[in-house]
């Protein structure tokens, strides 16, 4: 659409099947490590960047991602910075409903498997429109956060064993974990492949470290 020569928000809007689903949330991770303890400018920032390609849910979804992490930065439990998070979307939106149902059943007891088996009765993770979609991935991401307990390997192996879209939910749960406990409190061995840098697909950007990033990070937090 943009290719098209549209502008934002018709570039999100126009013939767009994929406007609900995660590709907005899995780009909030940067505006929450840009505001740190500020999860209303974090999501502020998601905002406007997810308008760019999606709608409704779409956009919820990213300030959600978006203000978990910042809140993480300055918390000290998990349903805190969940709190903190789902304060940042709308109250009458399919996404928040469904946080809250998780929410509930986690306070209530319900044991992860038992949640991970509600949210697949009510998406089919076969459907591709459900696969992908927003509210079911970010129902996964709040109930591994919470029943990993703040554990990092625990929560990032519960959201990928849940199935749907496991590499992005578990980066995300393993980003708002990271922040939350610092690097000491990640084990080594998630860790040590690290070591050498990151290939990634952006022109220009093929290798690089985590010192490097962390140092643009900063720069532009600056």
């Amino acid at each position: 659409n943009a290719a098209a020569g549209m502008t934002a928000p018709e570039t999100a809007r126009h013939d767009n099947p994929y406007r609900e689903w995660i590709g907005a949330q899995i780009r909030g991770d940067f505006y929450g490590y840009l505001n740190p303890g500020r999860p209303e400018e974090a999501a502020a920032m998601a905002w406007r960047d997810a308008s760019i390609s999606h709608v409704k849910n779409g956009i919820y979804g990213e300030m959600y991602a978006a203000a978990l992490i910042a809140a993480a930065a300055v918390c000290t439990d998990i349903e805190t910075i969940i709190q903190a998070g789902v304060a940042q979307i709308p109250r009458n939106c399919r996404l928040r409903r469904g946080i809250e149902q998780v929410l509930g059943w986690y306070k209530e007891g319900v044991d992860s498997d038992a949640i991970l088996e509600r949210i697949h009765g009510e998406y089919d993770e076969n459907q591709m429109h459900h696969w992908c979609h927003t509210i079911p991935n970010t129902m996964i991401v709040t109930a591994a956060l919470l029943c990993g307990g703040g554990d990092f390997g625990k929560s990032i192996c519960l959201a990928v064993q849940a199935a749907f879209d496991t590499d992005c939910n578990g980066a995300t749960v393993g980003s708002v974990l990271g922040m939350f406990g610092g690097a000491k409190r990640i084990e080594a061995h998630w860790t040590a492949p690290f070591r050498d840098g990151l290939v990634t697909a952006i022109d220009g950007f093929q290798m690089v470290t985590p010192e490097q990033l962390t140092a643009r990070t900063l720069a532009l937090m600056g």
